[in-house]
């Protein structure tokens, strides 16, 4: 996610602490990423989570201090 915030590769290598490029770019998906391609819904609990991949929606990435996780669904 860090990527697509900013699209700077070498900014995310250091922020994951990698010493090879090579392994950020395992971690990333270099596609042409655009927030508005996306529906995206956090998910507080395992229930609401559950309920978003019923629905189509993909998890992205989570835990953050309110423990809440990132899913998204195509337009």
């Amino acid at each position: 996610m860090e990527y697509h915030k900013t699209n700077k590769l070498l900014h995310v290598q250091k922020v994951l602490d990698h010493k090879s490029i090579l392994s950020t770019m395992m971690y990333i998906q270099l596609v042409n990423f655009k927030e508005n391609d996306y529906h995206v819904k956090v998910a507080r609990n395992v229930e609401e989570a559950c309920e978003l991949v019923k629905s189509g929606f993909q998890y992205v990435t989570g835990e953050y201090n309110d423990g809440g996780k990132i899913f998204r669904k195509p337009k």
